[in-house]
C-alpha cells in the first residue's frame, strides 16, 4: 500500500538573500532599488507596487528595512520590518544624529516611556516575534546608550 504525501513544500532555489532599505511609500523604479532588483532580473515594477501598497500607512520617507529572497526562476519574496530602532530614538529626542562620543557626551534623554512605545511597535517585527517586551526594552536602552541618550524614569 502507497503511502499519500500531503502538504509536500517545494523548495525553489534561491539566488539570493538582499536586505534594502526604503523610505515608506517611496519605492520608484530608480536607484536605489532598480540597480539591486536588476541585478537579478526581478520585476521591478511588481516589487514597487507591492511595497508601497504594504508602506501606504506609515509616514512618507520614514526608513524601512525590507528583506528580500530573490529566486533562480525570477521570482520574489519580501518581508517589511519596522524602521530601525536608532530611527524611532531620534525622533523622540528630536535630534538628527546620536552622539559623536557616546558614554563620554549626553546630546539628549528620552524617558523610560518613550522605551516602551518604541518596543511595543517593534514587537510586531518577525525577528523578535519571540522576544519578551523586556527584553526588546533592554535592547533599546543599549541602543539609546551607544547614540548617547540617556535614559530617565520620568522627563
Amino acid at each position: 500500500m502507497a503511502t499519500v504525501l500531503k502538504d509536500v513544500v517545494v523548495r525553489r532555489p534561491v539566488a539570493a538573500t538582499l536586505r534594502l532599505t526604503v523610505p515608506a511609500g517611496g519605492a520608484r523604479p530608480g536607484p536605489p532599488v532598480a540597480p539591486v532588483l536588476g541585478q537579478y532580473r526581478l520585476n521591478l515594477m511588481a516589487f514597487c507596487k507591492d511595497f508601497n501598497a504594504r508602506t501606504q500607512k506609515y509616514k512618507p520617507d520614514t526608513p524601512m528595512a525590507v528583506t528580500l529572497t530573490a529566486y533562480k526562476d525570477n521570482t520574489f519574496e519580501f518581508i517589511v520590518k519596522s524602521p530601525p530602532v536608532s530611527w524611532f530614538l531620534k525622533k523622540a529626542a528630536g535630534l538628527e544624529s546620536g552622539s559623536g562620543r557616546p558614554g563620554h557626551v549626553s546630546v539628549s534623554t528620552i524617558s523610560l516611556r518613550h522605551v516602551y512605545e518604541i518596543a511595543k511597535v517593534k514587537q510586531a517585527d518577525p525577528t523578535c516575534k519571540h522576544l519578551s517586551i523586556e527584553a526588546i526594552c533592554k535592547t533599546i536602552i543599549g541602543t539609546a546608550n551607544s547614540m548617547g541618550l540617556q535614559v530617565v524614569k520620568d522627563l
